[in-house]
C-alpha cells in the first residue's frame, strides 16, 4: 500500500483512481492536479509501482512476444528528445503503441510535468520554453509549473 507515490491505494483492495498515476497520465483529459505533479515524478505513460509489489506477479516471467518488448527508439528515453516531437512525428513513433491512444497534448502535457519535477538544466529550461506558445491551453499551463518548479 505505501509503495504508491500519489497514495492512490487508500486501503487494501481499494484505489482512488484520482490520485493514480495511470489515470492522471493517461485517461485524464485536462489538467492534472496540481497537488500530484511533483509526485508523478518522470513518469509519462503510467505507473507500475503497484505491479511490482504485488504478490501476484512474482510468478510472472519474461515473455520473448516482440509485441511486449519496448519499439520505436522508446526503451531509453531522453525526455528533452520526446517534448520536441511534433504531432506527426508523435503519431509515426507511437504507431502500434498504446501510448498513441493519449494524443500528442496529453503527451506533451505529461512531459512537461516530468521535465518540471527533473534537474533544473539549460537543456530542459530551453525545451519548455520552446513550448510556451503552444496552441493548447492544457500544454501551456503545464509548461508554465514547469518553469516556475525549474526557477525555484
Amino acid at each position: 500500500i505505501d509503495i504508491c507515490p500519489t497514495q492512490a491505494i487508500v486501503a487494501p483492495y481499494e484505489l482512488d483512481a484520482r490520485r493514480c498515476i495511470s489515470y492522471l497520465t493517461i485517461e485524464l483529459r485536462g489538467s492534472i492536479p496540481e497537488e500530484l505533479r511533483p509526485l508523478i515524478g518522470n513518469r509519462i505513460y503510467g505507473c507500475d509501482d503497484c505491479q511490482l509489489v504485488c504478490p501476484w506477479n512474482r510468478f510472472a516471467q519474461f515473455t520473448p512476444e516482440l509485441d511486449f518488448h519496448p519499439r520505436n527508439g522508446l526503451e531509453a528515453p531522453r525526455l528533452i528528445e520526446l517534448f520536441a516531437w511534433d504531432e506527426q512525428a508523435f503519431l509515426k513513433r507511437t504507431e502500434g503503441s498504446p501510448i498513441r491512444r493519449i494524443g500528442h497534448e496529453s503527451w506533451l502535457r505529461n512531459i512537461a510535468v516530468a521535465l518540471g519535477n527533473g534537474p533544473k538544466t539549460d537543456a530542459a529550461t530551453r525545451a519548455l520554453e520552446r513550448r510556451l506558445h503552444h496552441p493548447s491551453a492544457i500544454v501551456r499551463e503545464h509548461v508554465i509549473w514547469a518553469l516556475t518548479r525549474l526557477s525555484a
